[in-house]
């Protein structure tokens, strides 16, 4: 059975995208073989670099305190030491540039350049439903943005699970639409709706791809159940106090959690084949108070902690949350590590960048920033280290990510070729 290469299960007035499916393939014939996809996840206040970099460098390097939360991939993953943006300064402000490398953000007439994703989804062509996906988490939509046009122009952050799911799945009449997304707000599912049709559909394809449907399902089936969750935390009574009431931050004291869904929704887009790339902002610099894990809650707005001034409590509770985010990569990998595709692994065909436009958020240094590459087939398990006092150009890594997704790129903005060290495994 040969299926078109965009082919949706329908039911009750919405649809349901089919992932990548090997009787597919003949439709894909003016395509690579091997479709390959990039995520760029930034959390823009960083992480404690004490905590993150490695002290010994090459592939006999010792994992560091953070990195050893990643110890099942480490041979999944190369970290990076002595990287940046030459000339790229401003402190909060580079967030706007982590992607384009543009000098003088903010500056008297400034005007930013075409980001890495919009670069490359203009060099690929539109051959998914989405050049690119860009999302946020707590971003000040405004004023933020890993995405920016070739003019230099902000593209707005997708900061709504639902939205984000609604644009990738629910496809009908405005009505039909409406009962749907009412359905998973009383705890319905689109895949309860499909049920009878995926079963049907599921019983005429080989066994591979009935493998790669039943994961795909699950997959979708998680993130309906995280969107419940985070909406339960909003019905459940908040405590008394005695205190003053602060400021009302719905739910952006849950900014680990919708971390955690976002992440999970990049992961549906690539299953589904509706992009190839996908960029995440951690917008930290504008989320107050937030919840640390099931017992606590910082004493103050992420950006306050993050001018620490090596304060114990501050520092403990930045490792905290450092240490979450590490948990949360560390499930982004083992999901993709999970799911098979045309006999790989999801995250052989997936480049995840983990990075920051903050060196030190603490002194606002954008030098010697956090960068960490996993997946994408290259030949990891390395610390690459270039020089702390005159920083090798991110760029090159960028170059060398277009590269493997099958891009004759040479440069890019202040890049110099590929960077040194990484090879294609």
């Amino acid at each position: 059975m040969t299926l078109p290469r965009r082919k949706f299960l329908r039911g009750a007035g919405v649809t349901l995208a089919l992932p990548l499916l090997e009787c597919m393939r003949p439709a894909f014939a003016a395509e690579s073989p091997v479709p390959r996809r990039m995520l760029i996840i930034a959390n823009n206040l960083g992480v404690l670099p004490k905590y993150f970099f490695p002290t010994t460098p090459g592939r006999g390097y010792e994992l560091s305190p953070y990195l050893s939360a990643l110890a099942d991939f480490r041979d999944d993953f190369t970290v990076f030491s002595g990287v940046s943006h030459p000339g790229v300064t401003g402190g909060h402000s580079a967030d706007n540039c982590l992607l384009t490398a543009a000098r003088g953000a903010f500056k008297s007439g400034f005007r930013n350049s075409i980001s890495l994703d919009q670069f490359a989804a203009e060099k690929l062509g539109q051959v998914t439903r989405f050049p690119s996906l860009n999302l946020g988490i707590n971003i000040d939509k405004g004023n933020r943005s890993l995405s920016w046009t070739r003019d230099g122009v902000l593209l707005p952050a997708e900061d709504s699970a639902p939205k984000l799911y609604e644009r990738m799945f629910v496809q009908g009449d405005k009505d039909a639409v409406a009962r749907q997304l009412h359905r998973l707000e009383t705890r319905g599912s689109i895949l309860d709706t499909l049920l009878d049709e995926t079963k049907r559909f599921s019983s005429e394809l080989g066994g591979e791809d009935r493998a790669r449907l039943d994961q795909y399902v699950t997959s979708v089936r998680e993130v309906e159940d995280r969107m419940q969750t985070a909406r339960a935390w909003e019905m459940k009574p908040k405590p008394l106090t005695t205190q003053a009431a602060p400021p009302d931050i719905q739910d952006k004291k849950l900014f680990l959690e919708k971390f955690e869904l976002m992440l999970a929704m990049a992961q549906l887009a690539f299953e589904s084949d509706s992009t190839r790339i996908v960029t995440l902002m951690a917008d930290a610099f504008v989320t107050p108070v937030l919840k640390l894990n099931d017992k606590e809650t910082s004493t103050e707005s992420y950006h306050g902690l993050s001018h620490h001034g090596q304060a114990e409590g501050k520092v403990r509770q930045l490792q905290e949350i450092d240490r979450q985010q590490m948990r949360i990569l560390h499930q982004t990998l083992a999901r993709l590590a999970g799911k098979r595709e045309g006999g790989d692994r999801l995250l052989d065909r997936t480049m995840v960048m983990y990075g920051s436009n903050m060196g030190d958020a603490n002194i606002h240094d954008n030098t010697n920033l956090p960068i960490l590459l996993a997946g994408g087939g290259f030949r990891h398990g390395q610390h690459l280290v270039f020089r702390r006092d005159n920083n090798t150009p991110l760029c090159n890594v960028f170059v060398s990510m277009m590269q493997r997704l099958g891009l004759e790129v040479d440069s890019f903005a202040s890049g110099t070729g590929r960077i040194t060290g990484l090879e294609a495994a």
